[in-house]
């Protein structure tokens, strides 16, 4: 219920911004016309007068149209609580949300359609939701069989019966939840519920722990959340920890570097377990989709034409997440302060890296060989490969990765549970 509630605020809330959209347009239109009989009299005065008109005539309808879609707010969401009271009584609860385990076979059942719908208005507008407070807003939680999973001894006591003192946190990439931990693994193993952390647990005696996470926020929010959320899980935790890794899928990697550093910043108590942080697929030195977008979007906003002010307004409107990874943006310093729209203002800091931590890179390249010139420029498809491993032509602004590993022949998806990937991963982890 609280998904369809969200749903549903958002759909009004669309409605809003889509008014006001058209009315900017429609007010541009009416100037731009206006001022091309501005230099002629008596049309300049003529004009003038039916742009008054019209504009005020406008004002109203445009009014009305917010007027209406509000009270059809109130209306919906009335009628909603109603509703939601008469389950609650019914039921003695709120009702079960639909849950998606970490499955390759879950593809495709409703709650992966629902999952995957959330997540993705999460990833593109996801600042927007948080900034709402509308309850598609994802939040950061822990996940167990696609259910939330408390960070209490009690919830961890009874989802975790066999807990080692080794943890190892996942952190799924832009748009997606943890299931993408578990894509193609009846393909690849044989098995659908095979993960990388079920191997790990196998072979390195891991205990996996997947979050779920709203990826339109900035970077470096997610990161601060993630390092209180890991003290969270330190103190709920049924057993000693002696070990602490956190694996991250592109975003994700970015989210575990913003962690590891605000928990070293801000004295988080389990820094000093941090043992390794693997990045998988991540544009530490930025995304080109997003410039390339970013580089659209101004073009378009310097033509003089509504045609062209549309798309760059809905274009403008994608997340702060999504243009954090323009350039690999982790803390807050970088975007700060700034015009998120400018182009070519590359703000990136090479923070230091944690001490006694080893830091990894696991980029892949779609050509079979690594150093075939269409695996140099297009990489995995979505990340180059000197952003992945952070090879900058500058030595001060290169991250100094401990160790990493270049995997040919795949793309940006591919690698977030192929078994290639996956013995490169253990080998970082063990040494």
């Amino acid at each position: 219920m609280k998904r369809v509630r969200g749903f549903i605020d958002l759909v009004f809330d669309v409605v809003e911004e889509t008014t006001n959209l058209v009315e900017r347009t429609h007010d541009a239109v009416v100037d731009r016309t206006a001022r091309r009989f501005a230099p002629i009299e008596p049309a300049k005065s003529t004009a003038e007068v039916v742009t008054g008109i019209q504009t005020a005539i406008s004002s109203v309808t445009f009014e009305s149209v917010r007027v209406i879609n509000g009270i059809t707010r109130f209306a919906v969401n009335a009628a909603a609580d109603v509703a939601e009271a008469g389950l609650e009584q019914s039921s003695g609860s709120a009702g079960a949300d639909l849950a998606t385990p970490i499955r390759s076979s879950a593809a495709g059942t409703a709650s992966w359609y629902v999952d995957y719908a959330q997540a993705s208005v999460n990833g593109f507008w996801g600042d927007y939701l948080a900034r709402r407070q509308n309850r598609l807003d994802l939040g950061m939680t822990l996940r167990h069989h696609g259910r939330h999973l408390p960070t209490t001894r009690d919830s961890f006591a009874e989802a975790l019966p066999n807990p080692t003192s080794k943890l190892c946190i996942f952190v799924h990439s832009l748009a997606a939840t943890e299931w993408l931990w578990s894509l193609s693994s009846e393909e690849y193993y044989g098995d659908p519920d095979v993960t990388f952390g079920t191997r790990l647990a196998d072979d390195l005696g891991y205990t996996p722990l997947y979050l779920r996470y709203n990826t339109g926020r900035h970077i470096s929010d997610n990161g601060k959340m993630l390092a209180k959320l890991v003290t969270e899980v330190l103190d709920a935790y049924p057993a000693p920890v002696d070990e602490i890794a956190l694996v991250g899928h592109s975003m994700g990697g970015l989210v575990a570097r913003s962690a590891a550093h605000y928990a070293r910043e801000h004295d988080e108590p389990w820094a000093a377990h941090l043992r390794h942080i693997a990045c998988i697929g991540s544009p530490h030195l930025g995304a080109p989709l997003e410039k390339a977008v970013n580089v659209l979007t101004h073009v378009l906003k310097k033509v003089d034409a509504a045609g062209a002010h549309v798309p760059a307004a809905l274009l403008d409107a994608r997340s702060a997440g999504v243009k954090d990874l323009r350039y690999g943006y982790t803390i807050d310093e970088e975007w700060a302060g700034r015009d998120p729209d400018e182009v070519f203002a590359d703000a990136r800091q090479n923070i230091p890296l944690v001490d006694g931590v080893g830091y990894y890179f696991l980029a892949a390249t779609i050509s079979r060989d690594p150093e075939h010139p269409l695996g140099q420029i297009l990489g995995d498809l979505m990340v180059r490969l000197p952003s992945a491993s952070g090879e900058h032509p500058e030595p001060a602004r290169k991250i100094h990765f401990s160790s990493g590993a270049v995997v040919p022949g795949m793309n940006h998806i591919h690698i977030a549970n192929h078994p290639v990937v996956y013995e490169a991963l253990r080998d970082l982890l063990a040494a």
